[in-house]
């Protein structure tokens, strides 16, 4: 029994991670299909929606490493969650900054 715990233990960040990814990239194929990307009409506006995602993972990682510090989880598999984490909450802040005017 302590070996399937363990190999679900190496597996399971890896399942979520690939779940979160697999689902950002099929929406965003998606809209790119309908053409209904987001569009900013000044380049800075466009080229912080552009970012977004990546910010979010860099952002998730670098919680998920001060996480680790302080709590007794592995290092490798909480970088991995923080990244999937992070592109996943960089998606929803790509979807809700593309939907605002021009500010």
């Amino acid at each position: 029994m302590g070996l399937a715990l363990e190999i679900a233990r190496i597996l399971l960040p890896v399942v979520i991670v690939g779940g979160i990814a697999i689902f950002v990239v099929m929406r965003m194929k998606h809209k790119y299909k309908k053409g209904t990307l987001g569009k900013k009409e000044s380049k800075g506006a466009q080229n912080f929606l552009d970012s977004l995602i990546p910010l979010g993972m860099m952002i998730g990682c670098a919680v998920a490493v001060l996480l680790s510090m302080f709590f007794p989880i592995p290092l490798l598999s909480t970088i991995g969650l923080g990244s999937g984490i992070g592109l996943l909450f960089g998606y929803f802040a790509y979807e809700i900054y593309s939907k605002k005017g021009e500010v």
